[in-house]
């Protein structure tokens, strides 16, 4: 059975760095494509990042680009979202969900993935 356990949220001031992590059971993270995504207040889920092995990562919302990076410990199957110069619009929560597969152009779309984790609050105060 595959689990994912997204952890790392919390309350940080705008300008601050959080760092998500997305721990994964039950499968190799050589399978899969890891896709990251935040849900805001009032907001629909939003898709920020996709990262496979076969064809790296790609951010999909500008606003997110030059600020988030992803990095991976394969041997511990666990990814991590690196959050930095946090703005009170990151304010959401957070979600690493996977497919068996590579990432590709409809990769931002929710409906891709077949197991999620349960979400991590992060809270940006201005």
């Amino acid at each position: 059975e595959v689990q994912l356990q997204a952890s790392g949220g919390g309350l940080v001031q705008a300008g601050g760095s959080l760092i998500l992590s997305c721990a994964a059971s039950g499968v190799s993270f050589d399978e899969l494509a890891i896709g990251w995504f935040r849900q805001g207040p009032g907001k629909k889920r939003e898709g920020i990042s996709c990262s496979s092995s076969s064809t790296g990562t790609t951010y999909y919302p500008d606003s997110v680009k030059g600020r988030f990076t992803i990095s991976s410990d394969n041997a511990k199957n666990t990814q991590y979202l690196q959050m930095n110069d946090l703005k009170p619009e990151d304010t959401a929560v957070y979600y690493c969900a996977v497919y068996e597969g590579f990432c590709h152009i409809d990769s931002s779309y929710a409906f891709k993935y077949d197991y999620w984790g349960q979400g991590t609050q992060v809270t940006v105060s201005s």
